[in-house]
């Protein structure tokens, strides 16, 4: 199915963006030798300059992917037997293994996804501040925030 120039935006849209994208990130972590759930860990402490309390971080990739509590903390406990993950008294550190992982993914998603994010710096912007409220509404809605109903 393709989009006509006029299409507003809406959840079909977003979903099918979603899934496109998800569509080129799955070999991408094929390739590499790590799942997703893996990848959101090594994004997440990356951004943080690779430290975060275990519990805090495992909490906020579970709420912003909506996925159960779990499935991170598996995937945090491959990262550490791997070596890319110190685990001490609660907090998680990304080793030098880590950040070779975050590396190679990124560079793989960079060469995967190059050209298609090539829209002006004030169209990403828009679209970021758009996709960032959507976001905050759906989840004030889950939240069940009576000013979203």
């Amino acid at each position: 199915m393709q989009a006509t120039a006029n299409q507003t935006l809406n959840p079909q849209v977003i979903g099918q963006a979603e899934s496109a994208l998800g569509a080129l990130l799955a070999p991408v972590l094929a390739e590499t030798g790590r799942t997703f759930e893996q990848w959101l860990v090594l994004t997440v402490l990356t951004a943080n300059g690779g430290t975060q309390d275990r519990t805090q971080l495992i909490a906020r990739i579970a709420e912003a992917r909506k996925i159960p509590d779990a499935a991170v903390e598996i995937a945090v406990t491959q990262l550490a037997t791997a070596g890319a993950l110190a685990a001490e008294t609660g907090w998680l550190q990304l080793t030098a293994v880590g950040q070779a992982m975050h590396q190679a993914v990124r560079a793989r998603i960079d060469e995967v996804t190059a050209g298609i994010f090539d829209f002006t710096p004030d169209e990403l912007a828009t679209a970021g501040r758009i996709l960032r409220a959507v976001t905050g509404r759906v989840n004030a809605f889950l939240a069940g925030d009576p000013a979203t109903t």
